[in-house]
């Protein structure tokens, strides 16, 4: 509670406040987009794209020009309906251009009449991304004519809609740049984009998306440019998921289908899958070409679609006898790279982010839709069935035993004491209560030791792991459990492994990597992402893993001491320093030699350190690139080191 001189003297009529048009979305840019960080600014881009896809879905637009420029501006261009720009019936006197572009929930997306399926539902795309703008400027294809009207300085309109020159085309044009005075930085990822407009096309039949960038150098003239188009749909974004993977089985499984009910509203569903020889599952799912990360209903009828009919066809074929019990869910989902696709009339997202589908009667039409058409392809493929089954039956023969061996050490920590089970080279932290306690995962014994003596008592556990970790990229849960680092991590966490992980038992309410800032360290931080990548997924989802960030470099000014974290940051506090003293630079070669004073003031104390906190927002895109980096193709992993090398501006590690 503040102090009495801060609190507010009264509370009456004249302190309420009501904010009108955009002003609220400018006041709580969070509530629309997630974040004012790089995710709610690629945010803006995916808003306007979406609706042009929402176009494509309705079969009047095939193609979407994407174009960033040097200013920071993004122009996205289709050859759709264009939007309506005679006045509106509600609003007399108004364009409904303006009205689309400065009324929040207004769009065409409401009475079903304009569009069957659409990924923006709520009506707020368009007009939050002009309140986020420092200007948006949009030109509409339409009824014999083009269209033009400008707005600034957060959405407010320069001028009515303008009339322009005869066209025979048709189309929308919005071209705007976010407001600086809003996001933490108005720079867009490349990859970022061209990686979701990628996997747009693999969903969306006849789509092709061209993406520009006029941002490098002679760009004017010669930008760089891919066009996205996929002929086989998503069979060829399973081979793009799988193209690091051996399938154990030749032809992609593919399942769909559709209805339309009383009403008038629609429901379609496509499935696409392959099982390979990881022992990791990948599974993506969409609604109207929006990536639900966290799930929802149509996730949920695909598992139990498909473990119904693989059961039944375990049994057909005697991998099951009559008194054996079904095979789980998670054993038909081990090495299952597959992407789930719904369309829906009315879609019920949690939060305009539209993470997560809520619909209740999808989970049992995709469950059917699954049931059947997974059922008829295991028929008709008597020869793959068998492959698949084998898969299974050795994954549940692995489960039970991973199953055996946790439950095992479970027991013998309620036997022997409360803290039985922990590793002996844990130092634990003395708080109780989960909540602000930090688990810090220190490469090597001697880094371990001063982070230890760094350490705040309380709330920082340390945790040292010797050598590097296993790669887990082609490992299962039983045998990653037989390497003492990741045994010693899954006792410590204290929260399960694999299949069988709850977030809400984990012992911290913080994972923190810690390594070396060298090239050995950036190896160490890969391969332990990898770890929670594929057997802690949940811990990453829910936010609890960092990356801390050391430095490389000790600076002094006379009695002034600066860290730097690489030759970048040396330079910019060498040049931006102001005083007489002369630069003294050391520079660390490992934790292991910066003694626990520097250790705490640099890299550990919580007022002046610096985390990254790994999140995994476009999962297929994170699946692929953990595949390619730490898979067994070597190929594929000199590709993409060949094709990203050069853009560092986005690591995010």
């Amino acid at each position: 509670m503040p102090p009495a001189k801060d609190r507010p003297k009264s509370y009456t009529e004249s302190d309420i406040r009501v904010l009108e048009g955009l002003d609220a979305v400018r006041q709580r840019p969070g509530m629309y987009i997630g974040s004012t960080g790089v995710d709610g600014l690629h945010h803006l881009v995916y808003e306007i794209v979406d609706n042009s896809v929402d176009e494509a879905l309705a079969g009047f637009a095939t193609r979407i020009e994407v174009e960033l420029y040097p200013d920071d501006s993004v122009l996205v261009a289709d050859n759709g309906r264009g939007i309506p720009v005679g006045e509106n019936a509600q609003y007399k006197g108004t364009s409904t251009v303006e009205v689309v572009l400065t009324k929040l929930h207004a769009g065409g997306k409401f009475g079903g009449g304009g569009y069957h399926v659409s990924g923006g539902l709520h009506g707020v795309g368009i007009s939050v991304v002009n309140a986020l703008s420092e200007w948006l400027n949009v030109e509409v294809r339409r009824d014999g004519f083009e269209w033009r009207q400008a707005f600034k300085d957060g959405g407010h309109p320069v001028g009515l809609l303008e009339k322009g020159s005869r066209t025979k085309s048709t189309g929308t044009l919005v071209h705007f740049r976010p407001d600086e005075a809003i996001f933490e930085t108005t720079e867009i990822s490349r990859k970022t984009l061209a990686e979701r407009f990628r996997e747009t096309s693999f969903l969306v039949p006849n789509l092709q998306i061209v993406f520009r960038d006029f941002r490098e150098e002679d760009a004017d003239t010669n930008p760089w440019e891919e066009t996205y188009a996929a002929k086989n749909g998503m069979v060829d974004f399973i081979a793009l998921l799988n193209s690091t993977r051996k399938p154990i089985h030749r032809h992609v499984i593919l399942c769909s289908s559709a209805r339309t009910s009383d009403d008038g509203s629609s429901m379609s569903v496509e499935v696409a899958a392959q099982w390979n020889e990881t022992f990791n599952d990948s599974v993506h799912s969409f609604v109207n070409v929006v990536n639900t990360k966290h799930g929802g209903t149509h996730e949920e009828g695909f598992r139990t679609g498909l473990t119904s009919s693989m059961n039944k066809a375990a049994r057909k074929y005697g991998v099951l006898k009559d008194s054996d019990e079904n095979f789980s869910g998670d054993d038909f989902r081990e090495g299952l790279t597959a992407v789930v696709s719904v369309m829906l009339s009315n879609p019920q997202f949690e939060g305009q982010t539209k993470a997560k589908l809520g619909n209740t009667e999808v989970k049992g039409f995709v469950r059917s839709a699954v049931a059947e058409g997974l059922g008829a392809w295991l028929d008709a493929h008597p020869a793959e069935t068998k492959a698949i089954l084998k898969k299974v039956k050795d994954a549940s023969q692995a489960r039970k035993a991973a199953k055996k061996a946790r439950d095992l050490a479970r027991r013998k920590s309620v036997l022997d004491s409360a803290d039985a089970g922990l590793p002996g080279k844990l130092v634990d932290c003395q708080s109780p209560d989960r909540a602000g306690t930090e688990l810090f995962l220190v490469e090597g014994d001697s880094a371990g030791g001063s982070a230890v003596n760094a350490r705040d008592r309380n709330t920082q556990a340390i945790l040292p792991l010797r050598g590097k970790p296993l790669n887990v990229e082609r490992t299962s849960v039983a045998k990653a459990l037989e390497n003492a680092e990741i045994a010693a991590i899954a006792a410590t966490l204290g929260c399960g492994i694999g299949s069988e992980i709850d977030a809400s038992e984990m012992r911290y309410g913080r994972i923190v990597i810690l390594s070396d800032a060298d090239v050995d360290g950036s190896h160490i931080r890969t391969l332990l992402l990898t770890v929670f990548m594929r057997f802690f997924r949940p811990l990453l989802d829910e936010g609890h893993v960092y990356v801390a960030q050391p430095p490389l470099y000790q600076v002094r000014f006379g009695s002034e001491k600066v860290y730097a974290r690489d030759d970048a940051e040396l330079e910019a506090v060498v040049a931006g320093h102001k005083g007489n003293a002369k630069a003294v630079v050391s520079r660390f070669k490992g934790l292991g030699e910066m003694s626990s004073e520097q250790l705490w003031e640099s890299t550990m104390n919580p007022a002046t350190r610096s985390l990254v906190r790994i999140t995994v927002e476009e999962a297929a895109l994170a699946d692929e690139v953990v595949s390619k980096l730490m898979g067994a193709s070597v190929e594929a992993r000199k590709d993409w080191i060949s094709e990203n090398a050069g853009d560092v501006r986005f690591l995010d590690i």
